[in-house]
């Protein structure tokens, strides 16, 4: 089906396309209706910063709203019919979503302090235990007050992993470590973990029925799951009672005990231009790549791992969100005769702004546009953030990035077409050759 709309009275029946037509009763095209998911899809993104910023500086938000209301009332029936017009829209979404992720960057580090660089141990746990998922830091820190000189250890999971780089949050000593690897692994997770389990923003599993840890399941605000237990009103009262119920988490098996490195704010990055600069000039750095995004379970988030395994040692790794799980175990090492790391944490999916920050003083200093920097941009997407995150790249201008591991659904040939010629965008293949396009010689 090339559209699909059942929106207004006039809407043929089983919906507009559904009888193969590419034209809906009101006169919009296939294209408009796809561009229009597109502006959907990105404002569920954006909502989801919105949320977060909200919680810390309320004050902040009009512009953001403003542009959420603006654009759905874009969408009715009858209201436009221009290509251009949609597009700019677009651009309105990543530009909004462009400031949204500065705010919140900027209330994060004015709360908790700017995050450094942390070895975290990975899969060892103790005693009564709390497994934190999800992205909002606001509430863990709520929950590290709350669990203090209780005997219960927190523990973070998937994107709550940079948490542990914030100075404001660490120095709490019952925060001890991150357990399990992206967001999808959570049922086989808690299988296992004895503790309690939180989702405190997306991404949450449905549990099946017959699972064996419902009664162990808390849920944040908007999360929320048939069997589990919604937190109510900041009161973790019914979760402490809970985790102090629960085994010991002493002799856990989940096949690993590491560490990963996180806490590589772009803000601390920042503090080793001098040094990047020098090895830029010195041939010792010759490439930037951005490989980030979500993570989506299946063997074709691989193609992620192999790459950065791929990449010679002359290059750094810039990453954020979940699909850094796919290679953030392996240690890159620095770059040669430096203290310059190979790899960079900059934190969850709504500090995918510090990529380009970075990119924006480099560009500075070395007089070149981000365009022309020695930056290759390969990106993984899961669902509506990593939507929002593009639009936002898009409306800076930033070009020749890689998407993968699947082309999105809801972009046809033309749209993809005009996103190929005005941006370069470029569908991931394989790491062999794309490597031979994407390496500077």
């Amino acid at each position: 089906m090339s559209m699909f709309c059942y929106q207004c009275e006039m809407s043929q029946k089983n919906g507009c396309g559904s009888s193969g037509s590419t034209i809906g009763t009101c006169g919009k095209d296939e294209n408009l209706s796809k561009l229009q998911d597109i502006m959907i899809f990105g404002l569920k993104g954006l909502s989801a910063y919105r949320e977060h910023l909200n919680e810390l500086n309320p004050d902040q938000t009009k512009k953001i709203d403003d542009i959420i209301s603006e654009t759905l009332y874009f969408t009715l029936t009858n209201v436009n019919f221009n290509f251009n017009d949609h597009i700019n829209q677009l651009m309105k979404i990543g530009s909004v979503a462009v400031e949204v992720m500065d705010k919140l960057s900027n209330s994060h580090t004015s709360k908790f302090g700017t995050p450094t660089p942390i070895k975290v141990s990975q899969n060892k746990v103790e005693g009564k235990a709390i497994l934190v998922s999800g992205h909002n830091l606001d509430m863990l820190e709520k929950l590290l007050i709350a669990t203090e000189n209780k005997g219960i250890n927190i523990y973070t999971h998937s994107e709550m992993l940079p948490a542990h780089g914030y100075p404001q949050l660490r120095k709490y000593k019952h925060l001890k470590g991150n357990v399990g690897k992206a967001w999808f692994d959570q049922a086989e997770l808690m299988k296992k973990f004895t503790g309690t389990f939180v989702v405190n923003t997306n991404c949450i599993v449905p549990p099946k029925k017959n699972c064996n840890y419902l009664d162990r399941l808390f849920t944040y605000k908007i999360v929320g799951v048939e069997g589990a237990t919604k937190i109510q009103n900041d009161n973790f009262d019914e979760l402490i009672k809970r985790t102090l119920e629960c085994k010991d988490a002493n002799g856990i098996d989940l096949n690993e005990d590491s560490s990963l490195v996180t806490g590589h704010h772009y803000k601390t990055v920042l503090t080793l231009a001098p040094q990047i600069l020098e090895a830029i000039k010195t041939k010792k750095i010759k490439q930037f790549f951005v490989v980030a995004g979500c993570d989506a379970p299946g063997k074709s988030g691989e193609y992620y791992r192999e790459l950065t395994q791929n990449l010679p040692k002359t290059t750094v790794i810039l990453t954020s969100s979940c699909g850094k799980f796919r290679f953030n175990d392996i240690d890159f090492g620095n770059i040669e005769g430096t203290d310059i790391p190979r790899y960079l944490d900059l934190g969850q999916c709504n500090d995918s702004n510090g990529a380009v920050e970075i990119a924006k003083a480099l560009g500075q200093a070395l007089q070149t546009p981000i365009n022309d920097l020695p930056i290759s941009i390969v990106l993984s997407w899961m669902e509506q953030k990593a939507v929002v995150i593009l639009l936002a790249l898009f409306s800076l201008g930033v070009k020749n990035i890689y998407l993968g591991p699947k082309p999105p659904q809801f972009v046809n040939e033309d749209i993809f077409e005009f996103l190929s010629q005005t941006f370069n965008l470029t569908l991931t293949t394989n790491v062999k050759d794309d490597l031979k396009k994407l390496l500077i010689a």
